[in-house]
């Protein structure tokens, strides 16, 4: 462990916490009621931190079928809104059968810092090396939201029958909910190529990363039942083919590779949507208008400092958590790599 409070400018309003060092691929990130850091490494393992500090073993370590292969492996992670008393994670993972690599959601049932496979809750999403998607989160209304790459079949993100390029949404027991926009099937919204991040505002309206073809990354805002165009159009294309739905923002002719996102809720960033990048290696501020139909501003911050950034979510405390990706073997690591950063709000 080792501090660091050195930011791009004076305008940076957090101080910057190395907290964790020497992980491999972190992936995703949440804090327990009771203080608890769970983080993911792709490699298959589960590591807590507590009273910072991890401790000595992981919470669990997947096993075969679990495979982790280039982007496939452990990777989005979630506490069930009454973990401390039902001890519920949700996490989503790569493995093989029959030759093919298949992305799976589980529950993991948690006792004295161990945790076993509790229930499979979704099954047979289509995966591979690449475009696995892998971020899972529980929204306001208590629903399980799980996105989903296109894993090298970029039809499949228009095909509502395929689970590949969509973002997914079913009850915390495995089921779906009857007010899905598509009767009988866990779909949401469709046509993707790659998200890896979801956030709500204030008004909890959902936001969604994704990840262009080369350059063209979004930031989308979710509407049930939506088409968001791939591989027909990518960024603000227009096309009479279907009704594709445009992003709230792209990089144009920029190559983010948008991650984890996460909304700020108090303090100098109030209501700004930050978004990891990891082909930009900077974390990303922007500024939405009033009716959050249109970014205002993007800021760059923390540029080529730390590398690739993969999670950002924000804790209870209003201090946000960072993880770098740079042992992916996308670029050479720096020293201690990989870590999770901590932006304390400074007063």
């Amino acid at each position: 462990m080792q501090g660091d409070n050195i930011n791009n400018t004076d305008a940076f309003p957090y101080d910057v916490e190395i907290v964790a060092i020497n992980l491999n691929v972190p992936w995703a990130i949440d804090i327990s009621e009771d203080g608890r850091l769970y983080v993911t490494e792709r490699t298959g393992r589960i590591w807590i931190m507590q009273n910072g500090d991890f401790l000595p073993e992981p919470l669990i370590t997947l096993e075969q079928p679990f495979i982790s292969q280039e982007e496939s492996g452990l990777m989005g992670l979630v506490l069930d809104p009454d973990f401390l008393t039902n001890h519920y994670i949700y996490i989503m993972y790569s493995y093989m059968e029959d030759k093919s690599i298949y992305n799976r959601v589980a529950r993991l049932l948690e006792q004295d810092n161990k945790a076993t496979i509790d229930q499979i809750l979704i099954d047979h999403i289509p995966g591979g090396r690449t475009h696995n998607g892998g971020r899972i989160k529980i929204g306001p209304d208590q629903k399980l939201y799980i996105t989903t790459g296109d894993a090298g079949i970029a039809s499949s993100a228009q095909d509502i029958n395929s689970l590949a390029g969509k973002i997914l949404r079913i009850n915390l027991d495995g089921s779906i909910p009857e007010d899905n926009p598509f009767a009988g099937t866990p779909v949401y919204s469709f046509g993707f190529r790659n998200p890896q991040g979801l956030a709500w505002n204030s008004e909890n309206v959902l936001f969604a990363s994704e990840h262009g073809q080369t350059a063209r990354d979004e930031i989308n805002i979710i509407i049930p039942g939506a088409n968001y165009g791939w591989p027909i159009v990518q960024g603000n294309e227009d096309t009479n083919q279907i009704d594709a739905q445009k992003p709230l923002i792209e990089s144009g002719n920029q190559t983010w590779a948008p991650a984890g996102i996460t909304f700020v809720n108090s303090g100098a960033w109030n209501g700004k949507l930050l978004v990891s990048s990891l082909r930009g290696e900077e974390l990303l501020s922007m500024s939405l208008n009033e009716d959050n139909t249109r970014v205002i501003q993007v800021e760059e911050w923390l540029r080529a400092r730390y590398g690739r950034l993969r999670e950002a979510m924000r804790a209870r405390d209003g201090s946000i958590y960072l993880s770098t990706s740079n042992m992916d073997r996308r670029r050479i690591p720096f020293l201690n790599d990989d870590k999770i950063i901590r932006l304390i709000p400074k007063s």
